[in-house]
């Protein structure tokens, strides 16, 4: 059934029942493809002009354009993700959108269909009112795996004077979030008779010392260094997996860590701090010999709490709804990095909380939806005068 134009629940809700898993997270999963040729249905019939992008077979983003786009007018860009996470353990049916006490339950309710429908209404309602400018509603697979989605949009040399990332913020304006870092140590021991500790090497130890140089440089140098929004760098301790045995000395264990980075912190700092660690451990005991691997690096994400997209949707915010939203740091990470990178300023702000992103129970607040919708209509026609 069609969609009327600029009804934001019922988009919601078309989104919401429509099963995109990210297959790179739940094998066999369908991904987003069928969702974006939804969106771009009811997008088409709304007056955008659409084009595609394949970030890999059957992983397409949607590009969609509303407004003037004649050269040197002002371009603003709305950015999220199709991809929701696996629905095991979840107290209520994943994709089947139910409507109790004003909020929407619903898988990806919250992370972030809530946030795409409210940035596809704000963009027509906008251009329905005409604008001197364009709005670009970039709707991107993959954020929750690897962000092939963004780093094609980005690779295809998508331009924007700013851009909003539709996360789930509380209606808070993120402008800067922390970034992560993903090690992998391999310990390797020497597998002896568990009565034999004249010649067996307990791998296993090697990646607790690991672990406790971490959990030492987390008390200690990482609640040093932190940014204004972000509080301070953390690490933890992921899995831990080793052995064969109770009467075996492993001669193998693998330990993986997680990074949680501020602005500042680089890929060659984490790189370095990890070094430092695993020759510290091999200098200071005999027979430790360990191999590591960063897998992945995402950075962290930082704009002015000046800049002009901040000063613009917070003025945005007061019109609309006559009050003006914090100023917050994101702990999570979200493709914001990938276009600030890109050079195009990007903050986050939606509705939901991103504390039931991948939750067992997850909703999002209608009322948010729409706030968010109209503070969003506000900010393209401001932006876009």
């Amino acid at each position: 059934m069609p969609i009327r134009p600029g009804d934001v629940r019922a988009l919601l809700e078309t989104l919401v029942r429509i099963d995109s898993r990210n297959p790179g997270l739940v094998a066999g999963a369908p991904g987003e493809a069928h969702c974006a040729h939804v969106l771009a249905e009811v997008l088409g019939g709304w007056g955008f002009r659409l084009t595609w992008q394949d970030a890999a077979p059957g992983r397409p983003n949607l590009v969609a354009r509303i407004g003037d786009a004649q050269p040197g007018a002002p371009v603003l860009l709305f950015n999220g993700h199709l991809d929701v996470v696996g629905t095991d353990a979840m107290t209520h049916a994943p994709f089947v959108p139910t409507v109790r006490d004003g909020s929407l339950y619903g898988r990806g309710s919250c992370d972030m269909k809530g946030g795409i429908a409210a940035m596809c209404v704000a963009a027509h309602r906008a251009a329905a009112d005409g604008l001197r400018g364009e709005v670009i509603v970039a709707a991107v697979c993959d954020e929750e795996f690897a962000s092939i989605g963004t780093r094609a949009l980005v690779a295809s040399g998508i331009r924007a004077d700013a851009c909003v990332v539709t996360e789930p913020t509380r209606l808070a304006i993120a402008p800067a979030h922390k970034g992560f870092a993903w090690l992998e140590f391999t310990c390797h021991g020497v597998a002896a008779h568990g009565s034999r500790h004249d010649i067996g090497v307990d791998a296993i130890v090697h990646a607790a010392r690991i672990a406790l140089a971490y959990e030492r440089l987390g008390a200690t140098v990482l609640r040093e260094v932190t940014h204004p929004l972000l509080d301070h760098a953390s690490v933890h301790a992921s899995t831990i997996e080793g052995g064969s045995g109770w009467s075996t000395y492993p001669d193998r264990c693998v330990l993986r860590v997680e990074r949680r980075t501020i602005p500042g912190e680089t890929e060659r700092a984490v790189h370095d701090e990890a070094a430092r660690i695993v020759a510290a451990i091999e200098s200071a005991v005999p027979g430790a010999r360990i191999t590591w691997t960063m897998p992945l690096h995402q950075s962290p994400s930082d704009v002015a709490t000046d800049a002009p997209i901040v000063r613009a949707l917070a003025d945005a915010a007061a019109a609309a709804t006559a009050t003006t939203p914090p100023i917050e740091g994101l702990g999570c990470w979200t493709d914001a990095a990938l276009l600030n990178a890109a050079g195009i300023p990007a903050i986050c702000y939606g509705p939901g909380d991103i504390a039931l992103a991948h939750a067992a129970t997850e909703y999002v607040p209608l009322e948010e939806v729409e706030t968010a919708t109209a503070v969003l209509t506000r900010l393209a026609r401001d932006w876009c005068a």
